[in-house]
């Protein structure tokens, strides 16, 4: 970066100028002061990843994080910024102890996400926690919430898909009976329980719409849409799996509610709810494009592929 200042040019450093070996012991350095101070919540996040259910998707959320960073690379004239990295780190290690003196995990494991933000901030600079946005976004969306979070979140997402399952079923023309998240059918009982609430699709959709947004889409605005959009989509598709279960239970065969069935079907309407979210996705990108376009910002493109002033693509 060059700045004129009375007739002479002051160049700022940035960490472009470092030597590669200095860079490196940076970035080791700053790595295991992190995995040292936070090693324990970081485990009991891994472990949370693989036992429960509700969790799992922060296996393909970290990974993916951690390439999306790769890709992205440094952001051009990064500085670094010692003293806020290194208050955000202090003030994220007291976060760490004070939840392990309270055995609260999530505070620990929110802690170990400011703290992994002062080491970027400490190593690299401000500029590239903003340019990392979507990855760390994406690690702090794999952070397993607390459970009384989970269970206020489930109740009311049982409710909806009970009631939801149940007005399809009637409008079939099947007599049901809706007592609570119970949907009494002709000869059968329909439990709609916490692991049929549809939250582990409601949280992989708001990831999903928080990941095509960022790299897909342009504005904060249309960013914003997709992933509120996600959650009317996971909602109304859990309800539709709620009404297809009722139905082949009570025309094909009622030991197609549990099991490998189940789970199958589960899995089939959630690439349904993909494809819904990539269309809708697809959509927002063409509206954003014909608005550039007409304001003449770059990357802009009016329908039939004519660019502003109408050039052709």
């Amino acid at each position: 970066m060059i700045a004129g200042r009375q007739g002479a040019q002051v160049r700022v450093a940035t960490l472009s100028d470092e030597p590669a070996n200095v860079r490196l012991a940076v970035t080791a350095a700053t790595t295991l002061a992190f995995l040292a101070l936070f090693a324990a919540p970081l485990a009991g996040t891994v472990r949370a990843w693989w036992t429960d259910p509700e969790a799992g998707h922060g296996l393909l959320l970290a990974p993916l994080a951690v390439w999306l960073a790769w890709k992205r690379g440094r952001a051009p004239d990064a500085e670094r910024a010692p003293a806020l990295g290194l208050a955000m780190i202090v003030a994220a290690v007291l976060f760490r102890y004070v939840a392990a003196l309270a055995a609260e995990a999530f505070v620990g494991r929110a802690a170990m996400l400011l703290a992994l933000g002062g080491v970027v901030v400490w190593g690299w600079g401000g500029r590239q926690l903003r340019h990392w946005w979507l990855p760390l976004l994406l690690v702090a969306l794999s952070v397993p919430l607390p459970d009384v979070v989970m269970g206020a979140l489930a109740l009311p997402l049982q409710l909806e898909a009970s009631q939801m399952g149940a007005a399809m079923l009637s409008m079939r023309g099947v007599p049901v009976q809706l007592d609570g998240n119970v949907i009494r059918l002709p000869g059968h009982d329909l439990f709609v329980t916490e692991a049929c609430s549809g939250l582990r699709s409601l949280t992989a959709l708001l990831s999903l719409g928080v990941l095509l947004g960022g790299l897909f889409l342009r504005s904060p605005a249309a960013r914003l849409a997709i992933v509120a959009l996600s959650i009317p989509v996971a909602v109304v598709v859990n309800g539709v799996r709620v009404f297809v279960t009722g139905f082949l239970v009570l025309f094909v065969d009622p030991k197609l509610a549990d099991g490998f069935s189940h789970l199958t079907e589960g899995w089939l309407l959630f690439l349904v709810a993909f494809a819904i979210l990539g269309a809708i996705t697809r959509g927002a990108m063409a509206i954003e494009e014909r608005w550039m376009a007409r304001r003449g910002l770059p990357g802009g493109r009016l329908p039939g592929g004519r660019l502003p002033g109408g050039r052709h693509a």
